[in-house]
């Protein structure tokens, strides 16, 4: 049962550092349940977005998931005020 309570403790954990205080959620350091939270993104897109995060880096801006099949510009804008990129660190 602590085991329990310890990985349900670092999985919110995890969600609060990818989510802010306003509500918004970094595209570059979301996991992928994070991302599914989105509107529009399940499991495969957020899979998808990982991916292309990994290969390509961290995006730039939010247009920037537009280059992952599936995702376009209605999908984007709908959900524009709840995403954001973060500045990577130098």
């Amino acid at each position: 049962m602590e085991m329990f309570k310890k990985l349900l403790l670092s999985l919110l954990l995890g969600c609060a550092l990818a989510i802010n205080a306003a509500g918004t959620i970094d595209i570059n350091t979301a996991d992928k349940e994070t991302l599914m939270s989105i509107k529009g993104i399940g499991e495969k897109r957020a899979e998808a977005i990982i991916a292309y995060r990994e290969e390509h880096g961290p995006f730039k801006s939010v247009d920037d998931l537009a280059e992952i099949e599936g995702i376009g510009p209605a999908l984007i804008e709908s959900n524009r005020e709840i995403l954001t990129v973060a500045t990577p660190a130098n």
